[in-house]
Formats: C-alpha cells, structure tokens, sequence
C-alpha cells in the first residue's frame, strides 16, 4: 500500500427535495451568483423554477450562462469568465451532470487568472485560487459533484484535457435522485458505464496489499451492475437510482484510489472519440474499457481474475487462471451490451482509418496509464481491439 493524504471538504445533500436547501447553502458564500446550465431540460422538468424560488427567497442577484454541451468546451467558459469578471460574481451554481460542472469549474479557475484558462489544461499555469462553485447533480455519471478534476475541449484542435486541483472541490452538491427520473434509458447506461470506468482506474493496479479499496471498488461495481439493469428497465426506481447515484460520487470522490497507484490511459483513449467525433463519454469507455483489458491482462493476470471472481463470481475452479481473466472481460462486455451500450469502434461509426491519429492525439503527451505504460503503438492495438 502506497502512502497517500486523501481530503474532501464537498459538502453532500442527499435525498428526496433537497434542491430546495440551494439558496440557504450559497448564502454562506455570496449573494451574486452565476447560474450555469445545459440545454432546456431542467426548465422542462420544472427544476428550473425550483431553484430559482430557493435563489430569490435568499434575495440572491442570479446572472445565467446555459448552452453547456457534452464534452463542454472552453469557448462557453470564457464566456463564462467573462461573465464573472464584469459582474463580479461570488459563486457559480452547476446544474445539470458531468459537463455542466466541469464547465463551472473551468470558468471558476479562470476569473481570478490574468491569462487565458486553456493555459491551466496546457500545464503553463498553476492554479492559485477559484471563486467558489455548488452543484445540483441531474445525472449520474462523471462524479464532478464532489472530485478535483475538470475535464475541457478546445475547439481549436479538437483536444480533450484534464486539470487536477483540490481548489476544484464544488463547495457541496445536492443529490435528489429523483432529478434522474426524466432522462434517456441510454444516458442512463452511460452513466452506469462512467461509473465503472473510474473504479476500473483505481482498481486495475499493480500495487500490493491494497485488499480494502478492493473490497470497496468490488462492492462498488457489483452494485452498479446489479441496478443499471433495474435502472434502464425502470428510470423512476427510486431505489436503484439512488444506488446509482451514491456510487456516482463514491467512485470518483477520492476514496476508492486510497494506497494505490491508478491508471487513467482508457479515459485517455477514449477522450479521442469524444473530442474527434462526440461520442457519448461513457460510450466511449465501454468500448475501449474491454479493449484495454484484453491487451494488458497478462501483466497481471492474477487482478483480473480476481476480478471476474469476486465481481461476476465466476468459479474460481474455471479450467485455469488465463482462461478466467479473459471470461470477466467477456462478461464486462456482456454486461454492457445488456443495457444497451457499445463494445465496438464499428457501433460508433468511428472510421477506422482514423486510428493512428487517435492514437497519436492521446499520447502527445507522451506515454498514459500505470498499469503498464501505453505508447502510441501500443494504442494503436488498442484501438485494433476495439474494432
């Protein structure tokens, strides 16, 4: 086990009309706010109305930027910034998933900063302080309500990056799995898949002697798995969305990495197929998710086993150690297909002749993951894999 200092000051409200609280909690930070949203969705689904009745009752001077698409580019926050700058805003107000927040994150980091915000995503600045953000998660998936990561696009070269900082913490986020009741059954799958992409990064390691954040990541998983077949079945199953959405914020809050070294190179592959051609993120992890798998298993062939075992409880006689890693990886893939999502690069209409530039895009940088190190050839055969 790894040394480590895990910290995480997200505040979480959890439960049936917990929206409401959102005004009494920005009070405590501010009195001018920017409300930063999607589409139309939430005004569709009456969300809207609510929290701008919780805003007013606090006499909070609201100002709105919406438009945030998936895979949220860095245009709409500077924006954003800009936004904030002129009006000097105290707080920014996520609603919506992964993308809404990531977005406010991103223009969080860029009010206070002299140059440009992609500068942070390029590694040429250092982060020194946000203006505060909360969030009212609608969808279950990326784990931004309560993680130190954003996750931008630029435009300008389609490239997808990530910025790291414990200064990205949201100031708390309010889960009210009923939000969840509205959306697609595939969103839903999606969700499901991010999910288990981020405990999948944690637990495929080559660290020793990490046997409690196995346990938690395998408890983690057979959960997900057990309710996104309920969940894409029946949307409105309180019980199983609620169990989707905790594990949500548990799978990429911190915890579940305690002690141990992570990967990370399969969100790397797959950010290619949403900054090249929109792919769903979660349908772009359970696609390359399997085809990472199959190519490094024997690096460790015992974890993946284990895996299989322990997740899918396969028997553990299965004929030998080999033949059982790879059917955990069959099952996984089962799994996925069984609640709808894609497996393969073909089900996208990603053109295959594009795969070297993928695989070039995701390592200029140099070589992603810890797992093993994976280099463009490398990816490459990933990518072939996934075919």
């Amino acid at each position: 086990m790894e040394n480590f200092v895990f910290k995480n000051d997200t505040k979480i409200i959890f439960g049936k009309g917990s929206e409401e609280k959102v005004g009494e909690e920005i009070l405590k930070y501010g009195t001018k706010i920017l409300l930063h949203y999607g589409g139309g969705s939430i005004k569709k689904t009456g969300l809207y109305e609510k929290i701008l009745k919780s805003l007013k009752e606090k006499n909070i001077e609201i100002y709105e930027l919406s438009g945030v698409q998936p895979n949220p580019v860095v245009s709409l926050v500077r924006k954003g910034i800009k936004i904030c700058r002129e009006n000097k805003i105290e707080f920014i107000l996520a609603v919506g998933g992964g993308s809404v927040i990531d977005s406010a994150k991103a223009i969080s980091m860029g009010v206070n900063y002299d140059g440009d915000v992609w500068d942070f995503f390029e590694g040429k600045a250092k982060l020194e302080n946000t203006i505060p953000t909360g969030v009212v998660l609608t969808i279950p998936a990326a784990g931004s309500e309560s993680s130190v990561v954003t996750v931008i696009t630029n435009e300008d070269g389609l490239i997808k990056r990530g910025f790291h900082s414990e200064k990205l913490l949201p100031r708390f986020a309010i889960l009210n799995p009923e939000l969840t009741f509205t959306l697609p059954v595939f969103q839903i799958a999606c969700g499901c898949a991010d999910i288990l992409a981020h405990t999948f990064e944690r637990y495929f390691t080559q660290t020793p002697n990490v046997d409690l954040t196995d346990r938690l990541c395998e408890g983690l998983m057979k959960t997900v798995i057990e309710n996104s077949k309920i969940a894409v079945k029946n949307p409105k199953n309180y019980d199983a969305m609620s169990q989707i959405m905790w594990a949500s914020t548990i799978a990429h809050n911190g915890i579940l990495g305690t002690g141990r070294v992570e990967d990370w190179a399969s969100h790397k592959l797959g950010h290619e197929l949403s900054a090249l051609y929109g792919v769903t993120h979660g349908a772009s992890l359970s696609v390359m998710f399997p085809a990472w798998m199959k190519y490094v298993y024997k690096y460790n062939i015992n974890r993946f086993a284990q895996f299989a075992v322990r997740v899918f409880n396969i028997d553990s006689d299965f004929n030998n150690i080999e033949k059982l890693a790879i059917e955990g990886i069959k099952k996984l893939e089962n799994h996925f297909k069984e609640i709808g999502l894609p497996t393969r690069l073909s089900e996208l209409k990603i053109p295959l002749d594009k795969i070297e530039l993928m695989a070039e895009k995701a390592v200029i940088k140099g070589p992603i993951g810890n797992f093993i190190k994976i280099n463009k050839e490398d990816a490459i055969k990933i990518y072939e894999l996934a075919k």
